[in-house]
């Protein structure tokens, strides 16, 4: 009698299952070194973090690059094929306090106050989107609305027209505030003319290049020569169209888009907003 080594189901035992690698669950913990599959990225995992609804993870390599891809299936660790799933939340771990973009501590569930009398003005729309998206929360808790001034040329006759005062403050946000500008002669002249109004500035032509440059992949934000439109030639270096207004707000888009939190802009503009929300929320 010869011995039937599969049994009765030939497909019941797939001899050669035990030689594959099995994919397990791995937390995505501080520290950990995974390599992405289909890019070949090595780093260590930074932090893992919500965008878009999904869980996604921040990776750095020996270089200091950070790459940013959603969790799941498609890595390695330590030459094995792993799933990386959300890090389990340590009991012992004191419960951090949740902040905003810009850093501040986060008033959960609060409503809005009533606007102030104070303004901040900023010098257009691309400043004023991107003050939003970093302090935002801040301004709604403290009542301090942002509107835009289409340039400085003619701060004077809008500052007239509002009339600021100690309880009616007015911060505003400029462009190239530079030594022997002229958005630094205007700066002078309103500051002397008008009480309560400070006025402070980046040294930046545009507020674009407030944005680190590792986030749209630069090492640094280009050089565009004198008679270019400053927005036109970073986004030909960048290699995005450049042709058309849309493009230009397209880009701004794409550019604003990569601004997670204050970590992402440059300290010339994060300390000139933090004075200037100072000085218009004082009672």
């Amino acid at each position: 009698m010869s011995h039937d080594r599969y049994g009765t189901d030939v497909l019941s035992n797939d001899p050669h299952r035990s030689r594959r690698p099995q994919t397990t669950d791995v937390p995505a913990e501080r520290g950990l070194v995974v390599e992405d599959v289909e890019t070949g990225w090595v780093g260590a995992v930074v932090r893992v973090e919500k965008s878009g609804g999904e869980h996604v993870v921040v990776l750095e390599d020996r270089k200091g690059r950070t790459r940013t891809f959603g969790l799941g299936a498609g890595f390695w660790v330590d030459g094995k094929p792993v799933r990386l799933v959300p890090p389990r939340p340590s009991a012992s771990a004191p419960t951090r306090p949740a902040r905003t973009a810009s850093g501040s501590i986060a008033v959960p569930h609060a409503r809005a106050r009533v606007a102030r009398a104070s303004r901040i003005w900023v010098e257009g729309r691309h400043d004023a989107e991107l003050v939003e998206r970093v302090w935002g929360d801040d301004l709604r808790l403290e009542g301090v609305v942002v509107e835009m001034l289409d340039g400085v040329d003619h701060l004077a006759d809008r500052l007239a027209e509002f009339g600021p005062g100690p309880q009616r403050r007015v911060g505003v946000l400029v462009d190239h505030l530079v030594p022997g500008s002229k958005e630094s002669r205007i700066a002078e002249a309103v500051m002397a003319r008008f009480s309560g109004v400070l006025v402070l500035g980046h040294p930046y032509v545009d507020v674009w290049q407030a944005v680190q440059p590792a986030r749209v992949g630069l090492e640094a934000w280009p050089d565009v020569p004198r008679g270019t439109d400053i927005k036109t030639g970073t986004l030909r270096a960048l290699g995005w169209p450049a042709s058309t207004q849309a493009d230009v707000a397209a880009g701004w888009k794409r550019i604003l888009g990569r601004v997670r939190d204050y970590r992402d802009l440059s300290p010339a503009l994060l300390g000139r907003v933090e004075e200037l929300v100072d000085f218009v929320t004082v009672d």
